[in-house]
């Protein structure tokens, strides 16, 4: 018997398992850009939302600042307007639309202002602007918050993010 003889038939398992051994490589590489480009779709739309909202929220309170109008009805407590549905959907809704339209999203950027008496001071108008952006995939949506307190020429604002959807 000749050396050749012997490893007869060897090749063709090795070839096989080579394949497959290539074939499983390539097919974790596919999935593995498959889930990078579904994430990375997931995060432009959340800040394409955050953008959105934060834009809203900037226009919305220069709105508050410049009103030459004191706030009416203005509550002691926080406001909760901006907790309930109907502030932001339907056709007694409250909220704004600053923008006509806002580019590669579903909805245009919302906003609700409302008035704050967080200091006995009359002189001293307060605001609570809620900002609500939206991205291309619906469930894509931003809530940023902003505390304004004007009192005479000084302004005071402070910034917010809302963690949760509040409805």
């Amino acid at each position: 018997m000749t050396p050749r003889s012997k490893s007869r038939g060897t090749v063709l398992p090795i070839v096989l398992l080579l394949s497959s051994m290539m074939l499983v490589t390539a097919g974790a590489w596919l999935e593995s850009s498959i889930v990078a480009t579904r994430a990375a779709a997931s995060v432009r739309d959340r800040v394409q939302a955050f953008h959105a909202a934060d834009s809203a929220l900037a226009r919305c309170g220069r709105m508050a600042v410049d009103s030459p109008d004191p706030p009416q009805n203005a509550s002691a407590n926080e406001p909760a307007g901006w907790r309930a549905k109907a502030s932001f959907e339907g056709a007694g809704a409250s909220a704004i639309a600053p923008f006509v339209a806002w580019p590669y999203a579903r909805r245009v950027p919302q906003c609700l202002i409302e008035p704050w008496s967080r200091s006995g001071d009359t002189d001293t108008r307060s605001y609570l602007v809620t900002a609500r952006g939206f991205g291309a995939s619906a469930d894509a949506e931003s809530w940023l918050q902003l505390e304004i307190e004007v009192a005479g020429n000084s302004v005071t604002r402070r910034w917010r993010r809302v963690v949760a959807k509040p409805f």
